[in-house]
């Protein structure tokens, strides 16, 4: 019971550790990257679609991101998504494709992209805690209910405070590691 509940409870915080990394890989740092355009979602047809779903997205050179539309209809659409997104970038429509010239990041703006990476960190962080916190009712219920011992209650939230331990610094070393790219020049 303990092991079963101990084993989800990892899961959750895997699932965690990778929602932080999906969100922060949409954060931008000097370079250009594919994922920088796939939380932004454009009108096309009555329906909101990601950009990564109305046409390929490269990275043809550092600076630069090339969107090509399977459907030329789709430019419009997609040009203005971006605009209208938090990106600050202007795109470049030549009738074919849309490009994105990403431009240096000022020493503000560095800083700015640092404080969402902390936010984004501390908001796992309390989602993590609030796994922990769901799986220690869970144990503390199966001993109220006389499945386990106090023991095995002891040894079990134990276990839990070292699994939030171990993924919370993860989460800090993911942290740092974005923190640092972000701020290279």
């Amino acid at each position: 019971m303990v092991k079963e509940t101990l084993n989800d409870a990892e899961s959750k915080m895997k699932k965690s550790i990778d929602a932080l990394r999906h969100h922060l890989s949409s954060i931008r740092t000097g370079r250009a990257a594919p994922a920088l355009v796939e939380q932004i979602h454009a009108e096309y047809y009555g329906s909101s679609m990601p950009i990564n779903q109305l046409g390929s997205v490269s990275a043809p050179d550092a600076r630069s991101l090339v969107i090509q539309p399977w459907d030329q209809g789709a430019l419009k659409a997609i040009e203005k998504a971006i605009q209208n997104s938090d990106l600050g970038i202007n795109p470049t429509n030549d009738g074919r494709v849309i490009r994105l010239v990403i431009p240096q990041l000022t020493e503000q703006r560095r800083k700015d992209l640092t404080k969402q990476v902390k936010k984004a960190v501390e908001e796992s962080k309390v989602a993590l805690r609030n796994v922990r916190r769901d799986s220690q009712n869970e144990l503390k219920k199966l001993e109220t209910d006389k499945q386990i011992t106090a023991d095995d209650l002891k040894r079990g939230q134990e276990k839990l405070q070292e699994l939030t331990d171990r993924y919370t610094r993860e989460m800090d070393h993911i942290g740092s590691a974005k923190e640092a790219d972000i701020m290279e020049v």
